[in-house]
């Protein structure tokens, strides 16, 4: 399974697309899908944080659902983000293929694969990405990673 992405083909992803669904967000700020969505709105992106166990609470500026079918199928969702174990990823992909036409990418989060529901996006036009967060390839193709004081030279574990 290949999971090399050509930074190109990121950053005209990471231009291109204006709302994410993040699928198992949680609201705790230690948690990687807090942040990674947090940062995400803070980019600009409309990020609609989906959750049963936080579902009509705020976050991001925008209600949390309980599940994608709970999201106004007329949103113009861009990008399915998903925190979810690789088993449950089948089900939220083909629930986002049929509800939203407007779906352009299935990112999975780190540790994430599923080969079978990458080819059924795939399929229906849908690029993937697999095993890769959109936080830190924003932060590293658009070279903000300096600015959180990595690669910068200026800290070495050298003596």
């Amino acid at each position: 399974m290949d999971e090399s992405y050509p930074d190109d083909e990121l950053r005209r992803i990471l231009k291109s697309v204006k709302t994410f669904i993040c699928v198992g967000v949680s609201t705790n700020p230690v948690r990687p899908s807090y942040f990674v969505g947090r940062y995400l709105a803070q980019k600009g992106y409309k990020v609609i944080p989906v959750n049963p166990a936080y579902a009509g609470e705020s976050l991001f500026g925008e209600r949390v659902h309980e599940n994608i079918d709970s999201i106004p199928a007329d949103a113009p969702v861009d990008v399915l983000d998903i925190f979810r174990r690789p088993e449950e990823v089948p089900a939220l992909v083909e629930a986002a293929l049929d509800r939203f036409p407007s779906l352009k990418v299935v990112w999975m989060q780190f540790g994430i694969r599923h080969p079978g529901a990458a080819e059924m996006a795939r399929s229906r036009g849908v690029e993937v990405i697999q095993n890769r967060c959109p936080k830190i390839e924003y932060q590293r193709l658009f070279w903000e990673l300096r600015m959180a004081g990595f690669n910068t030279g200026v800290l070495s574990s050298k003596l």
